[in-house]
């Protein structure tokens, strides 16, 4: 068996959770899995953000690279599907993706990397062909899993290996399109609170370097000028400022440099900070 590393996001973040994917995974890959908690109040957001960066860090290499398979879960229960949305995958270069196929997750792929498909699969249907073709697995054990409401744990781990091992599991495809928000949100609040903004600082309405922008401040309950810079160093000390950061392909922060941009402006995840028409 190949090994390959696996890295995983998920809403589901408990200990009790994150002991048991990390311990199937591990089971099914041969190694430690890198299982990455996405708490907050919006954890689509962080979730397109994170792996939109994810995928660009596998770039710039210099040389060959090796493989990994990225699994991302966001457990919406909206009503319209019957156990929760269903899961997709894509590959990027080498690598494989297999994401809840939550258009706001796969927008930014669209937009940034230019992804145009995913491949969505039923887990019935997965699992009794696997059971038909390469997978000893019993009709109680097919209707256990598909029953589950941790299809995260059960499910996409083995739809992950299979695929990785190259078997054709049914899929049908998926459109993907780029988003039509005019809102731009912090998408992550990083651990200096700093407020990663969802979209590049070029696409902010009026940014340019040494202009300022309006940010609303929520705990002055005011609106306040804060100018641009090209990066965090060149922020006076204690000043805020909007910068391209590290995250996307230059998109925005809003930084206090020394300092908190989300405890000086009252801002937390999934926050609107711009509009960008209307």
């Amino acid at each position: 068996m190949t090994l390959i590393p696996v890295v995983s996001l998920t809403d589901c973040a408990d200990p009790n959770a994150l002991a048991r994917q990390s311990t199937r995974i591990a089971t099914l890959f041969g190694s430690t899995p890198t299982v990455l908690p996405l708490g907050g109040p919006d954890p689509e957001g962080a979730a397109a953000l994170t792996l939109l960066d994810l995928l660009r860090s596998t770039d710039l290499i210099g040389g060959p690279s090796r493989p990994v398979v990225v699994l991302v879960n966001i457990a919406p229960r909206d009503g319209h599907w019957p156990n929760g949305v269903p899961f997709c995958y894509f590959r990027h270069g080498d690598h494989l993706v297999i994401t809840t196929a939550s258009r706001r997750v796969l927008a930014p792929l669209a937009t940034y990397l230019g992804l145009t498909e995913v491949q969505v699969t039923d887990v019935r249907e997965v699992l009794e062909a696997a059971a038909d073709g390469w997978a000893e697995l019993t009709a109680a054990e097919i209707e256990e899993m598909v029953r589950t409401q941790f299809r995260s744990l059960w499910y996409v781990p083995l739809l992950a290996r299979w695929l990785a091992d190259g078997r054709t599991v049914p899929a049908e495809p998926m459109a993907v399109h780029p988003s039509a928000e005019d809102e731009v949100r912090v998408a992550v609040v990083d651990n200096f609170g700093n407020c990663k903004l969802d979209r590049p600082a070029t696409e902010l309405p009026g940014y340019d370097v040494e202009k300022s922008l309006l940010v609303h401040n929520r705990l002055e309950g005011r609106d306040v000028r804060v100018r641009c810079y090209d990066r965090l160093p060149d922020v006076p000390l204690g000043e805020p400022g909007i910068t391209v950061g590290s995250s996307g392909v230059g998109f925005a922060e809003l930084v206090v440099r020394g300092g908190s941009a989300a405890d000086t402006f009252g801002l937390s995840q999934g926050d609107r900070v711009f509009q960008l028409a209307g």
